[in-house]
This record gives structure tokens, C-alpha cells and sequence, in this order.
């Protein structure tokens, strides 16, 4: 689901804007176990996940729901889990029905010299910075559809994590240094413009960088920089994975307002149709 996944994702199942092949291994399945699920109207897209509700084991912190029969309390999800673990044999029916059906999407355009930046560019370099020692962290707006689409190596940490506005405020106070925050900036809430546009999302652009550099304000082991061009791009992450990785790394992007995934597209009108 959009808030997690692992080593093994075979795709966001979200309803009606799920990606091809994972909608239809999803939904055609025996049965279906959800780990601390959150069936609200973002997660599902206006509720339009096709699930049948008596194939559906639902484990909470504490609580284990069975579609099909009785919910059983005081369970720890914990406990539930390991139990689990030790009764089941491995299989891989399903995932090998995916491989059998998945047909690799095309890549994005390479990005010409001093050609403004592209997000799907953007995300190809931050799949590659990816390995075992990674954790990704996305900020629900459209890096949260991006984010859906990278492959984590195995041991890649929790995944995807989701915030809602308190991304880089969650970073300084949790981050002493050794991170690299993104801060994609098209000029407004590009998510807000395509499920209803209004002039409210048109907000008043800062000097991001330099808010951060005020900060720090020379106390700290922290760097930022801003790109507009693929090349400055792969400088940046260069210089943050290298001569600075021992710092916090503040990158700002500078892309175009109408610069989306396909993903947020679907959304945005697929939740205008739902209301």
C-alpha cells in the first residue's frame, strides 16, 4: 500500500490507480494479509480498492481482524507475526505469476545540456544512490507517487515513510548528519492543483537553501546547493555522497509547476470523480 513497502514490491495497490500487473495479482489472489493497514480515502483513492472482504486478514498493533470470523484482541501484531512466520511454508505462486505477466516500462528522456530538469531524471540518479544502508523517507504530496516506483535493494531500511508537510522539520530534528534531503520545488501544491485548482495554491516561493543555511548558521556540518540542470544535479549528489557525506546535504530542485507524475494525474482525477 502507498504508505510501505519492501525488498519484494511488485507495485502500489491502490485501487483504481494501481499500476499494471500489481492490481491484477492483488485482487485475483487466495487471500489477502494487511499489516497495520490504513483504508482511508488518500490510501484507496476515494475507496475504490476491489478486494473481497472475506479473503482479508487485517493485523493492527493490537488487534487482529478476521473478515471472515471473529476478531481476536490483546494479539500484539508482534506475536501475530512470528507466530505466523513459524507456520507457514515458503511460496512463491504469486510473485512468479507477476514476473510471468510484468513487461518493464520504458525509461524517461535523457536530459540535454542545461536542459531544465526533469522529476522522473531526478528519481532515475536517486535510484541508483539507493543500497542496503538506505531508508527512504517521502513527503506525502507527489514525491510519495515517485517514491512508489523505486526498487530498494534488499535490507533498504523501512521503506517508504509519509508525512504530511513536516517532512524537512522531521529531518532536523531527527538527523544529527550522514543525510541527503531533496526538496523538490515547483513554485506551489502541485498534488492541491490537480484535484482542485485554485489560486490558494500558488504560494510565495523562499529562498530554501538559504533558509537552511540561516539555520545552521555556521554551527553545524551542514551543506546545501541549488540545481536546475542534470549535470549540476549529478555534481550535487557527488558532493553529498563524497566530500560531504559526513554533513546533513540540503539539495533544492528547481522543476517546472506542471512538472507530475502519471501516477498523480490518475489520482487527482479519479478522486474528482469520487466526489
Amino acid at each position: 500500500m502507498p504508505s510501505a513497502k519492501g525488498p519484494h514490491f511488485i507495485g502500489t495497490y491502490w485501487g483504481a490507480v494501481s499500476p499494471a500487473f500489481c492490481a491484477e495479482i492483488m485482487e485475483f489472489a487466495d487471500a489477502y494479509l494487511f499489516a497495520g493497514p490504513i483504508f482511508n480515502d488518500y490510501s484507496s483513492v476515494g475507496y475504490s480498492l476491489l478486494l473481497k472482504r472475506e479473503k482479508a486478514i487485517i493485523v493492527q498493533p493490537e488487534r487482529v481482524v478476521n473478515e471472515n470470523g471473529p476478531a481476536i484482541a490483546c494479539v500484539t501484531m508482534k506475536d501475530f507475526l512470528r507466530a505466523l512466520a513459524k507456520r507457514l511454508k515458503r511460496n512463491t505462486t504469486v510473485y512468479d505469476n507477476y514476473c510471468r505477466i510484468y513487461v518493464l516500462e520504458g525509461h524517461p528522456l535523457k536530459c540535454e545540456p542545461n536542459e531544465p530538469l526533469r522529476v522522473n531524471v531526478l528519481y532515475q540518479h536517486i535510484q541508483k544512490m539507493l543500497s542496503s544502508d538506505s531508508d527512504v523517507i517521502a513527503e506525502t504530496r507527489d514525491s510519495w507517487f515517485n517514491c512508489q516506483k523505486l526498487k530498494l535493494p534488499e535490507g533498504c531500511g523501512n521503506g517508504i515513510h509519509c508525512s504530511e508537510f513536516v517532512l524537512v522539520y522531521t529531518y532536523f530534528g531527527e538527523c544529527l548528519a550522514e543525510n541527503i534531503i531533496f526538496l523538490i520545488n515547483n513554485g506551489g501544491y502541485t498534488i492541491e492543483v490537480e484535484i482542485h485548482d485554485r489560486p490558494y495554491n500558488v504560494i510565495k516561493n523562499w529562498n530554501y537553501t538559504g533558509l537552511v543555511d540561516a539555520i545552521n548558521n555556521g554551527e553545524g556540518k551542514c551543506w546545501t546547493a541549488k540545481v536546475r540542470y542534470a549535470e549540476k544535479l549529478i555534481e550535487a549528489i557527488d558532493t553529498a555522497m563524497g566530500a560531504k557525506s559526513d554533513c546533513l546535504c540540503f539539495i533544492e530542485v528547481i522543476v517546472h509547476k506542471d512538472d507530475t507524475s502519471k501516477e498523480l494525474l490518475e489520482w487527482g482525477l479519479q478522486s474528482l470523480c469520487c466526489k
